[in-house]
């Protein structure tokens, strides 16, 4: 009988640095980003979500990147934009 090797897929906990996730106290002057997967009806509820978020919340400024497909992962350039921008992302899926 053949020998049977098992993988598990699961990265081992502490291997990576981690920083603290903490939540913001206000969303009053923050930038919020959005990733888009592309799929049909998130540019909707992004743009709803948006205009809530400014009017209601103080949002300074809202960034938008769009992934060209929900199967691939958003360019880097969207990410860095993102890091170097964004307070909050929300990221979505549609239907």
């Amino acid at each position: 009988m053949p020998d049977i090797v098992i993988l598990e897929p699961t990265a081992r906990a502490g291997i990576a640095p981690r920083e603290a996730w903490r939540p913001l106290d206000t969303l009053e002057g923050k930038v919020v980003g959005f990733i888009d997967n592309s799929k049909p009806n998130f540019h909707l509820l992004a743009d709803d979500l948006a205009e809530l978020l400014v009017a209601k919340h103080g949002v300074a400024s809202v960034v938008r990147h769009r992934k060209l497909a929900a199967s691939i992962p958003a360019p880097q350039p969207a990410f860095a934009d993102i890091e170097q921008k964004c307070d909050l992302v929300i990221t979505g899926s549609g239907d």
